[in-house]
């Protein structure tokens, strides 16, 4: 049986570093739920996955429809 991988799970730091934020912006993303960025709590814990911050960067790109038809 081939091994499944496992989701690459960031810290909100590590999260915060690859999106150019800071750790206390995604803490207030989180709280008033501004912005849609799935987020897994682990106990108190919580987690990003790289794919998840993945997709939001792309539904969030301005253009991007406009580059894809090009």
């Amino acid at each position: 049986m081939p091994a499944v991988e496992a989701p690459k799970f960031l810290t909100p730091e590590e999260a915060a570093a690859y999106l150019g934020c800071k750790p206390q912006t995604l803490s207030v993303w989180r709280c008033t739920k501004r912005y849609p960025l799935p987020f897994v709590r682990i106990g108190r814990l919580v987690k990003y996955r790289v794919e998840d911050l993945d997709k939001w960067i792309a539904r969030r790109t301005v253009g991007a429809e406009e580059l894809a038809t090009a």
